[in-house]
């Protein structure tokens, strides 16, 4: 290992889930030689709520007391930080810039994770002297029985992915003991609030549990398909259902909630 390379940046992408929070315990033993978490937040109004009151609650004053750093990053553009709602609301659907299904039931193609965590958490890289001669040493929480989404070769040019927890044989089903171990409550699953890579179930429970956050997440489908409708273009869904979302749960509409097909984010970077 040569000399620039013992110096280079560690960082580790947090994504407010089990892996990230396992991950910090873990860092704060010394189990893992992190000190610097990265949380790129994709916008206070498109963040699963839960996700940053935990954060806000927990995860820093867990990091600042154990002497680890937990910085928040947001897209920042010319016109000043931007949110994936903000983005997809202010241009009326027109940029949707999440993977909706069309009506086929195929994703269609997303940017949200390029453009608001890698792009983001690269900017802070680069300016803390990330480059491809000095490549910073970036972890990712994805554990043993995501073995698949582990791919080094996706790294960026000033970058080297590396994780940690499957060298220590971590799986997901641990990180809730990890977390309660260091005397912290488990977090919630991380995602956007209107992601479509949630789960039939998940789309219920926050349509019973709360009305208001999931009349939000319609208002995201709605616009997109509105801007679509003005171009004479067939609607897309937050769902692999070809249904709108803000009729799929009413009375007398039959729907599977067997949704066990997992299309997921396969980067490691949203739910971890």
């Amino acid at each position: 290992m040569t000399t620039s390379e013992k110096t280079s940046l560690r960082t580790f992408s947090f994504g407010g889930g089990w892996q990230s929070m396992a991950a910090l315990v873990l860092a704060a033993r010394g189990q893992i030689d992190f000190r610097t978490f990265l949380f790129a937040n994709v916008g206070n109004d498109s963040e699963n709520p839960r996700t940053l009151r935990y954060i806000e609650k927990f995860a820093v004053p867990f990091a600042r007391a154990n002497g680890l750093e937990l910085i928040e990053l947001h897209r920042e553009t010319k016109h000043g930080a931007e949110t994936i709602r903000q983005r997809i609301m202010g241009t009326g659907g027109r940029r949707q810039t999440i993977p909706v299904y069309l009506g086929n039931g195929k994703p269609g193609s997303r940017v949200c994770t390029a453009e608001f965590k890698v792009q983001v958490t690269g900017a802070w890289l680069r300016a803390h002297g990330a480059s491809p001669e000095n490549r910073a040493s970036v972890a990712m929480g994805i554990s043993v029985d995501e073995i698949g989404r582990a791919n080094p070769s996706k790294a960026m040019p000033y970058e080297r992915l590396i994780y940690p927890l499957l060298d220590l044989r971590i799986r997901r089903a641990d990180c809730p003991g990890i977390i309660r171990s260091a005397g912290l409550p488990v977090p919630p699953k991380s995602s956007c609030d209107f992601c479509p890579m949630r789960k039939i179930p998940e789309w219920q429970a926050m349509q019973q549990q709360d009305p208001e956050r999931f009349s939000r997440a319609c208002e995201v489908e709605e616009a997109i398909n509105m801007h679509l409708a003005s171009k004479n273009k067939p609607p897309v869904f937050l769902t692999r259902t070809g249904r709108p979302l803000r009729d799929l749960f009413k009375a007398g509409t039959q729907i599977s909630l067997f949704d066990t097909d997992d299309e997921g984010c396969d980067s490691g970077w949203c739910w971890t």
